[in-house]
């Protein structure tokens, strides 16, 4: 059974700007999962339960989704260690409680396709296959991370991982997303590359969907009926906003269908759920029937930050949250299943703690940016204002960082 109808548009053909005359078609979607008001009893089930009505899926499957989750929640433990050691600065942004929205859609995905992120994007690169040495040196600031230390914690990048970008305001990695899906497609029918059937998933919060570049994008994806996934991650807070505050509607899917995009609601604690309906997003993309909007309801298990006290939320509300462990009741189901034992699960508990340790011995051994980095990746013209007439940086010069020298 699908679990959304596929969605057919009557999109304007790339060469061509749609003739005011013609109107698209704009049929609602279909749901298989159980919609509900978005409320503190959305997600009721306990671990024990979750091993029901899941679709079928091999050992080798089972294993690679459940070392992902396992590794985003040990490298963010990890994090949070050397945050406190002083090893990173800024704001660190963890994803705790998150794993099975990341592993359910990105390990579905081809090393060719994009994954635009946000703040909290240590773990998407993860899972699209950045290393997790690269990862944490970047996290703190050398030159062995994924940017040579200058992108931080909100900025991972990964060319050759299809990592495009984490972002730290909100919202604005969806044009970008956009954009790459816009040239995927142009490069397909217009330049007739047809080997570009890349896909993009773009991840953002809740509070991002009240945001205009929201709007704005899903109607340019729908247009031109792009071959992306806008992915919400709804945590139900954005920082100290309760979503159920901040929003006239709180079910974020229904803002799909307004714009012909089928909106589809998942339980994002449950990654064999959030891993079907990805499979259909993508395979919807890659076939040339345009996005869709994927509202994952989970839930953040730490603070919005490693410097927020995490006082607003109520313990009861992240009791029940905690109960619903996505980990867990992913273990659960290998067990009830018998896609592995006790023993080779924690073999693979004890291969991702070598592979976190050694991160941070990376990390900790590479070194720090040169000042001559400083205006690199700057400018289109590696010399232009960085570099002065004599060939050297201009950063190198004493009163560069007094705002005194002579440029």
């Amino acid at each position: 059974m699908s679990a959304f109808s596929a969605t057919k548009l009557r999109s304007p053909s790339l060469a061509s700007p749609r003739s005011p005359s013609s109107k698209p078609s704009f049929p609602s979607s279909s749901l298989r999962f159980p919609l509900r008001a978005v409320s503190s009893d959305v997600l009721t089930s306990s671990a024990a339960s979750l091993a029901a009505s899941h679709p079928v899926i091999s050992r080798d499957e089972g294993l690679d989704l459940y070392e992902d989750m396992v590794l985003g929640r040990s490298f963010e433990d990890m994090c949070a260690q050397m945050y406190y050691r002083g090893k990173m600065f800024g704001f660190v942004h963890l994803y705790n409680g998150q794993e099975a929205v990341s592993t359910g859609f990105i390990r579905l995905l081809e090393k060719k396709d994009s994954v635009i992120s946000t703040y909290r994007d240590h773990v998407h690169a993860l899972s699209k296959g950045v290393p997790a040495r690269q990862v944490m040196a970047e996290l703190f600031g050398k030159t062995g991370g994924c940017c040579r230390g200058q992108g931080g914690s909100m900025h991972m990048f990964s060319a050759e991982h299809g990592v495009l970008g984490g972002f730290a305001f909100i919202g604005e990695g969806i044009p970008i997303a956009t954009g790459a899906a816009f040239s995927s497609r142009y490069r397909r029918e217009v330049l007739k590359e047809q080997t570009h059937d890349d896909v993009t998933i773009a991840f953002f919060g809740d509070g991002t969907c009240n945001n205009g570049q929201f709007f704005e994008c899903l109607n340019m994806a729908a247009l031109w009926k792009l071959p992306i996934i806008f992915v919400v991650e709804n945590n139900l807070w954005a920082i100290g906003m309760s979503h159920l505050r901040a929003t006239s509607d709180p079910e974020i899917w229904k803002k799909g269908p307004a714009f012909g995009i089928p909106g589809v609601h998942v339980d994002g604690m449950d990654v064999l759920k959030v891993r079907e309906v990805a499979k259909e997003a993508i395979a919807r993309a890659r076939s040339g029937e345009g996005p869709t909007l994927v509202e994952c309801e989970t839930y953040r298990f730490r603070g919005h930050s490693l410097a927020d006290p995490d006082e607003l939320r109520k313990p009861d509300e992240k009791a029940h949250y905690a109960a619903r462990d996505p980990i867990t009741a992913f273990k659960k189901y290998i067990f009830e299943h018998n896609l592995a034992t006790e023993s080779e699960l924690k073999a693979i508990d004890k291969k991702i703690d070598d592979v976190v340790e050694e991160a941070v011995e990376f990390a900790d051994k590479s070194p720090l940016p040169p000042r001559t980095q400083l205006l690199e990746n700057v400018f289109a013209d590696p010399k232009g204002f960085g570099i002065g007439p004599d060939g050297t940086y201009r950063c190198e010069d004493p009163g560069f960082t007094q705002g005194t020298a002579q440029v």
